[in-house]
């Protein structure tokens, strides 16, 4: 699995963490008061990176949870076929095929696009 640990109050807007499994980018995060029985909680409202779900959560500030490591690569365009395009990883020279969502691409063309395990998106 690539993935880390990490406590709730290290993380910011803009940053990755797993809710349900998937990975998500954090869009909000607000944190109340210790209270009069517990530790400060967290409110963490975030977008599935490659479903585009919104997820939400709310722990404590120390509680430990799982963040994604997720890799942002270059590729090449090699062809388009409708919704689908192979490209080449061009670090690794792999081959693979991905959905092009509401990009428009050519051949030859480069691109970023983040990678982790077996999902794959254009940026």
């Amino acid at each position: 699995m690539a993935r880390q640990q990490s406590e709730v109050r290290d993380l910011d807007e803009g940053s990755y963490v797993m809710i349900d499994d998937v990975p998500c980018k954090i869009d909000g995060y607000s944190t109340a008061k210790p209270g009069k029985h517990g530790s400060a909680k967290a409110r963490v409202e975030a977008r599935g990176v490659f479903d585009s779900q919104k997820r939400s959560f709310s722990q404590p500030v120390d509680a430990k949870v799982w963040v994604p490591i997720i890799n942002r690569k270059q590729g090449q365009v090699i062809n388009v076929d409708g919704d689908e395009a192979q490209v080449m990883d061009l670090d690794t020279y792999d081959n693979f095929v991905m959905k092009t969502g509401d990009e428009d691409l050519e051949v030859d063309e480069e691109i970023e696009f983040l990678e982790y395990e077996s999902q794959r998106k254009i940026v």
